[in-house]
């Protein structure tokens, strides 16, 4: 069985066409399942009954099963779902005044398992389908739809931006995550630009290399959290297989190839990275590119004995940057009090 939501409607076209259905038929039935959020052929009004009989025996229409759902106080939910085989993934809606965002997740765990992030603890189990990344904005959308009219627009309606933020790495999962992006942008699918569409990495720079001539307008973020190899390395094990150096190489020639700018995301950890040395150091590296750096301050995660610096100190770091003309923001921590911040997604 082939769940339709793995599919580009080219994809669909394609086997309808082989099974002697017209291929308008498509853009019906993803009318339907992205417009209206149905799942079900049989309340597809407009298909034939023996329409609705053929496709049910070779497809089917996928949702993920809320099993727990955290409200924190600044306004960000967290929710845990289930999926088909028993395995679970957390999602997280963050609100705000000019933009809404849904983190989303791309794989069962991480294999890459930096040391100051909670989701590569439990180990690297799968990737996720299209379908299953696309169903954890589906469900966003259609859970802040029910608390308006139909008249009225909801938030993420509004403004709506995509992070591939959540578990796992993104580029190790190329295939599906850009083929997620394609169907979130569709005209067919959930029509959200390409620029209100983030992907993260860690740093896999074949991968990046690769996107910079898919022809994307997406937003890259790219977790970087030292100029310095020694440190980078021993917070983050993928350093060692794709050093500053031939990273910063391939993102000098994704920003030629693509004129998109870079996001650099730095977790700033007290006594790892914070000093005033690893601040000129950042500078150093990131001066002159296309590029704005995220100054996140470490949120806990139990068990890594790590801590944050006061916010004197970050503040300190950023004027460090300031002065060598690196820009620079220090991004307000979310939903840390239901672990749905930056680092402490799970893989539960």
């Amino acid at each position: 069985m082939i769940d339709i939501k793995d599919l580009l409607q080219e994809d669909l076209i394609k086997e309808l066409d082989a099974m002697g259905i017209e291929k308008f038929r498509a853009g019906q039935i993803l009318n339907w399942i992205y417009k209206k959020n149905i799942c079900d052929f049989d309340a597809m009004t407009n298909l034939a009954p023996a329409l609705k009989g053929l496709l049910k025996e070779k497809f089917y229409i996928s949702a993920l099963i809320l099993l727990k759902e955290l409200a924190s106080k600044d306004g960000t939910k967290k929710f845990l779902f289930g999926l088909e085989d028993g395995e679970k993934i957390e999602s997280v809606f963050i609100p705000s005044k000019n933009t809404n965002t849904v983190c989303v997740s791309s794989q069962v765990g991480c294999r890459f398992a930096c040391a100051f992030c909670a989701s590569g603890k439990g180990g690297f189990v799968r990737n996720l389908r299209p379908a299953e990344m696309v169903n954890q904005v589906l469900y966003v959308k259609s859970h802040l739809r029910g608390h308006f009219s139909k008249r009225e627009v909801s938030p993420f309606e509004l403004s709506p931006n995509v992070v591939f933020m959540g578990t796992g790495e993104p580029l190790d999962n190329y295939e599906a995550v850009l083929k997620t992006v394609r169907i979130l942008n569709a005209p067919y699918g959930l029509g959200i630009g390409q620029r209100k569409i983030t992907i993260s990495t860690c740093g896999i720079t074949p991968q990046i290399k690769r996107l910079s001539g898919e022809g994307l307008q997406v937003e890259l973020s790219v977790s970087l959290h030292s100029a310095n190899d020694k440190v980078r390395s021993g917070i983050m094990g993928v350093n060692n297989r794709y050093p500053l150096k031939e990273l910063m190489a391939a993102l000098r020639d994704y920003i030629k190839e693509t004129g998109r700018q870079v996001t650099f995301e730095y977790v700033v950890i007290k006594g790892i990275n914070d000093s005033m040395a690893d601040a000129q150091d950042l500078a150093s590296l990131v001066k002159g590119m296309l590029a704005k750096v995220n100054l996140i301050s470490f949120n806990p995660v139990e068990g890594l004995g790590y801590s944050a610096p006061s916010p004197k100190a970050v503040k300190e770091f950023k004027h460090v940057l300031d002065k060598r003309g690196v820009i620079s923001v220090i991004r307000v921590t979310r939903g840390a009090d239901i672990s749905a911040a930056c680092g402490q997604l799970r893989r539960i």
